[in-house]
């Protein structure tokens, strides 16, 4: 009989660790999840998956605990003896990064490092994945791919810069299986409300509904590659079951503007944008990202990984799900896409 395997997930209740902790326990996989204390509750994204845990049969743990806390991170690492660790938790918003630039690099980057460390003083035999990010790459041009010098613009990718760093530097000086999975952008209905895709889907369900007149947005022009997160978070899974660790770009290879998210969900939701959408500088970056797209050639050879969910898919996925919350009549294609394209493992959104 097969042993079971057991994984810990930083950020956890993050757009991506809710997914990867759903794929990971169809998997059969053990889950364990590192929540930070707060007054108040912050799982609605596991509360489809969490079972009391008194309960038999349990396979989702979460515990307590911070990335800035290196002690604690050990002696949980050492309890749990887990198979894999997948280090998702950051301050993740590029935007707050410049108001919050010290604590960015306490969590982003320094959280990486007293992870890997709390690792190899546990003794611990796991294999680690990095959650690195596009933005690393900034100011270099289109597309990038492994190869591609980082060129950082924000005081988050200069963190995720040093996470992805410390990983080889770990991988290659301590024997760390560890690898970076460098993710463009990727969507899904449980992305964060201040990030500017579901900014939009949310303010087009408000405006539908008759409790909002106005979205304000800053930088129209700046292009990304933006995949479908259930599909993203599968490919982390795969990287980590390779024989021997190494560094991926995942994307979609297609690149398109904030301008063609806001003005593709406007015409899915029959909304002129021209009297919504207005400009505040207030939300421009003090250094902009004018163009990343992914070269994944390598994840698609080695991994044999490619995304099956589209931009236009995509669109329609996250404006039906924020339509139907709102209590809106939906169109419907969205759904069909998610029925047709996305996962078997994947109920709903």
């Amino acid at each position: 009989m097969t042993e079971k395997k057991t994984a810990l997930i930083t950020g956890i209740t993050g757009q991506d660790g809710s997914y990867l902790a759903e794929f990971l326990l169809t998997k059969g996989y053990e889950v364990h999840g590192i929540i930070r204390r707060s007054s108040t509750f912050n799982t609605g994204r596991l509360s489809h998956l969490y079972k009391d845990p008194h309960a038999s049969g349990v396979n989702l743990l979460l515990h307590y605990g911070d990335l800035s806390n290196s002690e604690q991170l050990t002696t949980l690492i050492y309890d749990v003896a887990p198979n894999e660790i997948y280090n998702l938790g950051a301050q993740s918003h590029v935007r707050v990064s410049f108001d919050m630039p010290e604590y960015t690099g306490d969590i982003t980057a320094l959280g990486t490092t007293r992870l890997l460390e709390a690792i190899r003083r546990s003794g611990i035999k796991t294999r680690f994945y990095q959650a690195s990010s596009s933005e690393m790459y900034g100011a270099a041009p289109p597309p990038q791919n492994e190869k591609t010098p980082f060129c950082p613009r924000s005081p988050y990718a200069v963190a995720k810069v040093h996470s992805y760093w410390m990983t080889v530097n770990y991988r290659e000086g301590y024997g760390l299986w560890a690898a970076n999975g460098i993710l463009f952008n990727h969507e899904s209905p449980r992305r964060g409300e201040t990030f500017v895709t579901r900014k939009i889907t949310m303010a087009i369900a408000a405006i539908k509904a008759g409790r909002q007149d106005k979205l304000y947005l800053g930088n129209l022009d700046a292009q990304r590659d933006w995949g479908y997160t259930p599909e993203y978070v599968e490919v982390m899974w795969r990287m980590v079951q390779q024989d021997a660790p190494a560094d991926y770009v995942v994307g979609t290879g297609e690149s398109h503007s904030v301008r063609e998210f806001l003005e593709a969900s406007f015409a899915y939701a029959g909304l002129d944008p021209g009297k919504h959408v207005e400009i505040d500088t207030k939300y421009f970056r003090p250094t902009e990202v004018d163009n990343l797209r992914a070269d994944c050639a390598l994840a698609r050879e080695r991994l044999h990984w490619q995304p099956r969910v589209g931009f236009f898919d995509l669109v329609h996925i996250m404006n039906d799900s924020d339509l139907e919350a709102a209590g809106v009549s939906c169109p419907g294609l969205g759904k069909k896409v998610l029925k047709d394209k996305a996962f078997g493992w994947i109920r709903g959104c």
